[in-house]
């Protein structure tokens, strides 16, 4: 049986579409799409249903999903073993996840350097407002709001980083001075949305101030961040987001004031791929350099493990 055809079966049974499929094996979409038809002829079964919005496992496709990720494992045990070509570097695909605000801020420039350095090597960047999960491998490296304790996996404590509350300045001059937490009464807030939070890490008003209503609520910590500078409101943002925008300043910096930690995560049998040893020891060297913008007024901790 052909490994190729299996691996885009497990390339499109994770990122449901063709297209995305495709961006992550580094081939066509035709490529993927010719594939499984072929895996599927061979299979004598259909593995995918085709839906409107992307491509779902059958139950025989669901029944071949562990045997195929068990033959991925013997693959990257096979790639650990393989002696390296001297000079060559890591190569090969990586695929980093990231929460939005920081993917984007922060890792975006450094690892387009990364891949500079490093020709042979691929970088994906998933910045995205969601928690991603290893073991539905959504992605090789997770760097996330909450410690991992579930799963064979290699955990690190990456960075402590700040927030807090923020307002436009216009928006603060026109609006009841605010000197004590009672004083927020008299503003609008923006925020997440409840029921679409993906991690209670998330969470701060309730430790300040339970607005009655919400004049702006988002997914995403970007357009939180544009609604904050359009004067809709008080928000919870980070330091390394809102700091570098004069147009805004903190309100009630004492006490709105909240730490959050990222912990970054990668499966257990990968840690000795040169390529994922390539990028974590990138990563550990990036949050070093930009500790001053994590946690602007000191009294942080950056891992350098």
């Amino acid at each position: 049986m052909d490994w190729d055809n299996l691996r885009y079966f497990l390339e499109l049974a994770r990122s449901g579409t063709l297209a995305a499929a495709a961006r992550r094996a580094g081939v066509e979409h035709t490529t993927v799409a010719r594939r499984i038809q072929a895996l599927e002829k061979q299979m004598g079964a259909a593995l995918f249903a085709r839906e409107a919005g992307g491509h779902r496992l059958t139950e025989a496709g669901r029944q071949l999903l562990p045997a195929v990720e068990a033959m991925e494992t013997a693959v990257l045990g096979v790639e650990r073993a393989a002696p390296a070509q001297a000079g060559a570097g890591p190569s090969g695909l990586v695929r980093v996840g990231a929460t939005e605000g920081f993917g984007t801020l922060i890792l975006a420039p450094h690892l387009a350097r990364l891949t500079q350095k490093h020709p042979h090597l691929s970088i994906d960047l998933l910045a995205l407002p969601r928690m991603l999960h290893l073991s539905r491998r959504e992605a090789d490296i997770v760097i996330s709001l909450e410690r991992p304790t579930r799963g064979s996996v290699i955990v690190s404590k990456l960075a402590d980083y700040t927030l807090h509350l923020y307002g436009q300045r216009e928006y603060l001059v026109r609006r009841p001075l605010v000197t004590q937490r009672e004083d927020l009464r008299h503003h609008a807030f923006i925020s997440y949305v409840d029921d679409l939070l993906f991690t209670k890490e998330l969470q701060f008003l309730d430790q300040l101030y339970p607005p009655e209503r919400f004049a702006f609520r988002s997914t995403s910590i970007t357009a939180q961040y544009e609604a904050v500078r359009a004067g809709a409101g008080l928000a919870v943002l980070p330091a390394f987001l809102a700091d570098r925008d004069p147009v805004l300043a903190r309100v009630l910096p004492a006490e709105a004031r909240f730490t959050r930690t990222f912990w970054m995560s990668m499966p257990a049998e990968s840690k000795h791929l040169a390529r994922m040893q390539a990028v974590w020891a990138f990563l550990k060297e990036t949050v070093v350099g930009e500790a001053k913008q994590l946690m602007p007024d000191g009294a942080g901790n950056v891992s350098r493990l």
